[in-house]
């Protein structure tokens, strides 16, 4: 099996003596190459080339933005009608919060989660995961705009900053008292909906949970699964009130939440969101720029990730 190994040295959790321990473990399983990243967009073009020349797996060892860059360069070049014959996505999870690794029960632990690889890797462990895809970014476990966007752009000025949870919660209070770009409304078209809602911050999850604060998972859409569509959640009103009710309800395990401000679906094939005026679009905790329209889709089995079943 040819392997890749793309390390970003500029997460949080990456370490030179955890690289090469991680390199040295896998070299004993598979031809592994080691690539560190140096500049953005890196992880990226070495994922691409690495489906184009085919290898067999690529292995991120970062955060959740090196692992939807390798994602994105998996999937870059594939053929709708041919999904299933590209590389393997392996995580070895690097930074601060590693929402996708944890959804898919992969130790937040870099040590650990090396010995889960192994493992999976030696059983010939793998699962289909489905994915979404919004305006050309494919995305593992969220995306949205509006006021969560306006948080990782409030994050990502901070770059200098190890992020955490504190300084997601204190840009988070800011993007609400001060939006940077106001609050212009949206509109949600929903398949077989005839009249489209309004909304003035919309979530879209591929997964649940949706992101983390330290260990405790936030739940916006429990029913959503790799295994089925997309989940929304949409708020047509933000005062304190609402937004209070909402976030205690996603700081509940398992939260169903409900709410007479809240648009909820946990299982959609698509979804169409219109702004009025230009709002910051985030795909996997990334800032990707202002949009006024994107059409969010679904894609059932669009990739194979080596893990083992989470009771092993």
């Amino acid at each position: 099996m040819r392997a890749i190994l793309v390390v970003n040295p500029q997460a949080t959790s990456t370490t030179a003596g955890g690289r090469d321990v991680l390199a040295h473990a896998l070299a004993s399983q598979v031809k592994l190459d080691v690539v560190e990243t140096d500049y953005r967009g890196h992880a990226l073009a070495v994922a691409r080339a690495a489906a184009r020349d085919g290898f067999d797996l690529v292995v991120a060892h970062g955060g959740d933005g090196t692992v939807n860059e390798v994602v994105n360069g998996l999937l870059a070049d594939a053929d709708p009608a041919k999904m299933t014959e590209g590389p393997m996505l392996g995580v070895v999870p690097g930074g601060s919060a590693n929402v996708f690794a944890r959804a898919l029960g992969i130790s937040p632990d870099p040590v650990e989660a090396t010995h889960q690889l192994l493992y999976a890797l030696e059983h010939d462990d793998s699962r289909r995961i489905g994915l979404g895809l919004a305006d050309g970014h494919w995305f593992t476990f969220n995306a949205g705009l509006g006021w969560d966007a306006d948080v990782v752009g409030k994050v990502a000025k901070r770059r200098g900053k190890q992020t955490s949870a504190a300084l997601y919660l204190r840009a988070a209070v800011g993007s609400y008292f001060r939006p940077p770009l106001g609050r212009p409304p949206l509109t949600i078209q929903l398949p077989g909906e005839q009249e489209p809602a309004e909304a003035l911050t919309a979530f879209v999850s591929n997964t649940d949970p949706w992101t983390y604060l330290g260990n405790r998972a936030v739940h916006l859409n429990s029913g959503c699964s790799f295994e089925a569509g997309l989940g929304l959640f949409a708020l047509n009103g933000m005062g304190l009130p609402t937004v209070f009710r909402h976030v205690r309800q996603a700081l509940l395990t398992e939260s169903n939440q409900r709410g007479r401000r809240l648009l909820r679906h946990d299982d959609l094939a698509k979804i169409r969101i219109d702004a009025a005026e230009p709002v910051h679009f985030q795909v996997d905790g990334d800032l990707v720029g202002q949009r006024t329209e994107v059409e969010f889709v679904s894609v059932p089995d669009a990739l194979t990730v080596v893990v083992s079943p989470p009771d092993l």
